[in-house]
Formats: C-alpha cells, sequence, structure tokens
C-alpha cells in the first residue's frame, strides 16, 4: 500500500468518527433527519476505507454498496445483519433527504445510532485486519 493510499484510508476512517460525533450531537438537539443524514455517512466513510483498503475503489454510493456486498458480505468476512443494516441506513437516508413528509422518531433514530455505532467498529477492525 502506498503512503497516500494509507492516509486516506486514515482520513475516510476519522471521517468516519467524526460523522458519528455529528450524529450525536444532531440528536441531543432533535434533528431526526439530519441524524439518520449523518448516521448513514458515518458508515459510508468506514465502508468506503474498507474496500480502499484492497484497492477497491467507487465514485457512487451505489457502487460502494455493490462491492462491499460482493468483496465482504458473500465472501463472510462481514456478517448479512451488517449488510443489511448499511443497506437500510442507505435508504433511510435516502428516503429521509429526498422524500416529503419523512420525519423520523427519536427512538428509530437512537437504535440506528447505536447499530451504526457497533457496525463501525467492525468495520475498523477488519480494515486494520486485512
Amino acid at each position: 500500500m502506498t503512503g497516500s493510499n494509507a492516509d486516506l484510508i486514515n482520513y475516510r476512517i476519522d471521517r468516519s468518527l467524526e460523522t458519528l460525533k455529528e450524529a450525536n450531537v444532531l440528536i441531543q438537539n432533535a434533528f431526526w433527519n439530519a441524524s439518520m443524514n449523518r448516521i448513514y455517512y458515518a458508515c459510508y466513510y468506514a465502508v468506503s476505507a474498507l474496500l480502499l483498503k484492497a484497492n477497491i475503489d467507487s465514485n457512487s454510493h451505489k457502487g460502494i454498496r455493490q462491492m462491499f456486498g460482493l468483496h465482504y458480505i458473500q465472501k463472510g468476512l462481514v456478517s448479512k445483519d451488517d449488510g443489511r443494516l448499511f443497506s437500510d441506513l442507505y435508504d433511510k437516508r435516502q428516503t429521509g433527504d429526498y422524500d416529503d413528509f419523512i420525519n423520523y422518531e427519536e427512538d428509530t433514530v437512537k437504535i440506528y445510532f447505536k447499530e451504526a455505532q457497533g457496525f463501525i467498529q467492525r468495520i475498523i477492525v477488519l480494515a486494520k485486519q486485512l
């Protein structure tokens, strides 16, 4: 791995953790839709770092999801539950950002936040192992 590749991987992991903190601030201020957006992006940055570790880069959300499924979920390196969580978060982010009259509730957001915390930690551990 080149130095710049390692730097980018570390940047994306740091960005993931920072974005999770942003989500927490939004949760504490009852911005539920914005929280869901940041929860998804925190996971997105972690997954993109994992893919980059294997020299897999994609410039789209769809591509990241497909490559994650192909290279990690289908091979059993990441659980199907984590794959579903990432897909669910993508769908929630899309809906919350682009559909009208969508208002996520506190309980839903807090559940996804907690699940995302574990997801991100598992992805970071896997990225460091590979």
